[in-house]
């Protein structure tokens, strides 16, 4: 610190000297050569680390969450989790970083996507990229043969991401999976109708559920002539087409991945198909795709998984639609995507996609890459995507300057008169022994207006007013905040009324 003090003192110097000779319009080679020196010594002082400015930001792909944003989100997260439970799932947690090896080769051409982390004591790790491999390895890890789970929780995607569209590198998905040996459809089926439970609840808009088969996509590049080696990267190209046109598509899959025209022009053929059960039982009867194996498996599986869908009470919300590809390498079966519909500009059209807010489908071999012996568990699942989600609710709630409550207290402790500071504490503190969501302000005297009026800012429903005769009388006068309605109410039977008038539960069990 000392040769820093005297450094500075030095600089301090040679800085007035320069100033010195500018005023006495010395000859301009003793000026550049005394401003040489000031130079000089400022490059040997360096930068004062305690003066640097920080440049206050949230890092690339991420966001903070006000108070206002979070009570949004919680009541998204709260309607999913309680279809989840309804569906009789229980809740897993893993590390947020797993292994390098782990994820490595189970994304196709996303794992570019995947941060890595530098060395850490012997370990090359990197940061979750969903929770479906985390969750494969649990199983594999633990020996698990069967579980119905869900999980909660964020995961990390190195990409340049379209925050406006609610895409981000740190982001929350909400899975929800079925591993076990079943027969055929029904976990799919589940699957399906989770997925249009909750977008139900949510209101968000009409939406419609893609689905596709990952057999049916195979069998119809085996049998429009792709090469083995292109299956992946060409089913990552036709995974595109919800977002660009055929003709795009096409070009990248002949220009940049080298397939030949002819076999492009006849995938075009099969992909820009989509309907319903009908165009299940037509492509039975086609007679090159009914020759495939993989894809008759898949076209029988998809059959079966209507009649289940239909006694779900969901068929018209899905749609069988050939371009669904689903660029993960681990998905081995049935695959779907949910879609938000744009309202038609004219009679007559068609809805529009306007994004993907959730998506999932069956991978039967991940378990058993990590499983020592090979062995294998069938899993099935969906993922909710929550974050297009909330800033869809957002832009909702904006637009009709809905007020959203970021605090759930039910009665704000006041006081009518000075000096009773204690009795608002004990009062309270009664309060919040039972169970009871209070609060109150933090002045020993706090004007009576002034607790009413941060009852109306805050949302907070009941005021419980202690004033000098109500102690004397042995009670609570206890206000409604809307109707200004107010009532003497006993002591002892203030919490048993202000649970009555929130609707709590009378008992905490």
């Amino acid at each position: 610190m000392a040769e820093r003090a005297a450094l500075e003192e030095l600089v301090k110097l040679q800085g007035e000297r320069v100033r010195g000779l500018k005023q006495q319009k010395a000859s301009a080679e003793l000026i550049e050569e005394e401003v040489a020196k000031l130079l000089k010594l400022k490059a040997q002082l360096g930068p004062d680390e305690s003066k640097q400015k920080f440049v206050l930001k949230t890092p690339k792909g991420t966001r903070d969450y006000s108070p206002r944003q979070m009570a949004v989100r919680e009541k998204v997260f709260d309607v999913i989790i309680r279809c989840f439970k309804r569906h009789g799932a229980e809740v897993i947690d893993t590390p947020v970083f797993e292994l390098k090896e782990t994820l490595t080769g189970k994304y196709g051409e996303d794992s570019k996507l995947i941060y890595d982390l530098k060395d850490q004591g012997g370990e090359l790790l990197s940061l979750r990229y969903d929770l479906t491999v985390p969750f494969a390895r649990y199983l594999a890890m633990n020996k698990l043969n069967n579980i119905k789970r869900y999980h909660i929780a964020k995961v990390y995607r190195r990409d340049n991401p379209a925050m406006t569209r609610g895409r981000y590198r740190e982001f929350y998905q909400c899975d929800f999976d079925i591993a076990g040996n079943f027969d055929p459809m029904i976990p799919d089926a589940e699957c399906l109708k989770i997925m249009c439970e909750i977008l139900s609840s949510l209101q968000i808009g009409d939406f419609l559920v893609k689905v596709n088969d990952r057999r049916i996509l195979d069998g119809m590049f085996a049998i429009c002539g792709v090469p083995d080696s292109k299956f992946r990267t060409i089913c990552s190209s036709v995974d595109k087409l919800d977002k660009v046109s055929w003709e795009e598509v096409k070009n990248e899959m002949v220009g940049e991945k080298g397939l030949a025209p002819e076999v492009a022009d006849r995938i075009g053929d099969y992909v820009q198909q989509h309907g319903g059960v009908s165009l299940v039982e037509q492509l039975l009867q086609d007679p090159k795709l009914s020759q495939n194996k993989q894809a008759l498996e898949g076209l029988r599986d998809l059959k079966l998984l209507f009649e289940y869908l239909t006694l779900f009470g969901i068929d018209d919300k899905i749609s069988f639609d050939l371009s669904l590809a689903r660029g993960l390498d681990y998905y081995t079966g049935v695959i779907y995507e949910a879609v938000l519909l744009q309202t038609p500009v004219q009679a007559g059209e068609e809805p529009l996609g306007v994004g993907s807010v959730a998506a999932g489908g069956r991978y039967d071999g991940l378990v058993g890459m990590f499983d020592p012996k090979g062995r294998k568990v069938p899993c099935v699942g969906l993922s909710i995507g929550v974050e297009r989600i909330f800033s869809i609710v957002e832009q909702r709630l904006e637009a009709l300057e809905e007020k959203v409550r970021t605090t759930e207290t039910q009665v704000l402790v006041a006081s009518a008169q000075k000096k009773l500071l204690e009795e608002r504490l004990k009062l309270v503190s009664e309060l919040w022994d039972a169970g009871i969501k209070a609060e109150l302000l933090y002045k020993k005297n706090p004007k009576l207006l002034n607790q009413l009026q941060y009852c109306e800012e805050a949302g907070i429903p009941l005021v419980a007013i202690i004033g000098e005769q109500e102690l004397k009388d042995g009670v609570i006068k206890l206000r409604s905040v809307t109707s200004r309605e107010e009532v003497d109410i006993r002591r002892e039977d203030l919490v048993e009324e202000i649970k009555r008038r929130t609707g709590q539960p009378l008992c905490i069990c």
